[in-house]
């Protein structure tokens, strides 16, 4: 077990455990709120707030992959579980990547949205632009992530006044506290990891997504051994787009995968 401290968490319900990493600059509530109450009733269900969000603080070195992996097994060991079911969102996804080949002993099945294999130079270029804007002009940020993490046909339907709404929304949402979760993505490379995952994996690619484009989830899926690639309408965002649909299709991969996982593979310290 990982001897890291645990992340400032939500922790919820009971039954196997189901882990999930939120996105740069969301939080574990904003990021999968409705999904850890539908699921409560039959999940542990585990949520960690990663550095710069929640509760969990920021620090003076730059934030490493394999060590926010281990900070997020730390996290769902200290609720009682060595052995759960894991979901991430964007950045999300490359952690929950990381952790499951570092402690494939650990994750009973992965489900990756907006994910990427390595960040390449036009995704290093943007992420420098949201940091530079974030420190600059947070109002500009909110206004240019509405139009790129966003869907078509979702940004097709709003008007002028849901438009003003949703960038006021966003603006208040960002904070500088993100930042280290901002330089980290211009760092992301699992060529290593990824061939290294053992557990049943899907990878969800929003077929509207500019922030990282499906291609990206495509090399990340063909990168690990034996993973589904599927595609669903949408943004990057999708979480927020169309939370309803989303966490649909997590649930009934996490409930395909657990009728699956033989009883031995308890998600309970000590089962």
């Amino acid at each position: 077990m990982p001897t890291t401290a645990p992340l400032d968490h939500i922790a919820a319900g009971s039954g196997p455990g189901l882990v999930l990493i939120h996105g740069t600059g969301a939080d574990a509530s904003s990021n999968w709120g409705p999904l850890i109450d539908s699921l409560s009733d039959r999940y542990t269900v585990v949520a960690p707030n990663l550095p710069g969000a929640g509760a969990t603080p920021t620090g003076p070195n730059p934030l490493d992959l394999g060590t926010l992996a281990d900070q997020v097994l730390a996290t769902a060991n200290a609720v009682g579980l060595n052995r759960f079911h894991l979901a991430g969102h964007s950045i999300g996804a490359t952690i929950a990547t990381a952790l499951a080949a570092r402690h494939p002993e650990s994750v009973n099945s992965l489900f990756l949205h907006a994910g990427w294999l390595r960040t390449g130079p036009r995704e290093a270029f943007m992420f420098d632009s949201w940091a530079e804007l974030l420190r600059t002009d947070p109002a500009l940020l909110a206004r240019q992530l509405i139009l790129t993490a966003m869907g078509t046909d979702f940004l097709t339907a709003l008007t002028e006044a849901q438009f003003a709404d949703l960038a006021a929304g966003f603006t208040a949402m960002l904070n500088t506290r993100v930042l280290g979760q901002i330089d980290l993505d211009t760092r992301i490379d699992l060529r290593a990891e990824a061939p290294r995952v053992t557990a049943p994996t899907l990878v969800l690619s929003s077929t509207d997504d500019r922030i990282v484009p499906p291609h990206h989830q495509q090399a990340l899926a063909i990168a690990i051994p034996h993973a589904e690639h599927h595609h669903t309408p949408g943004g990057h965002g999708l979480p927020f787009e169309d939370p309803t649909r989303f966490f649909s299709l997590i649930t009934e991969y996490v409930d395909k995968c657990q009728a699956q996982t033989p009883a031995w593979k308890s998600s309970q310290v000590g089962g």
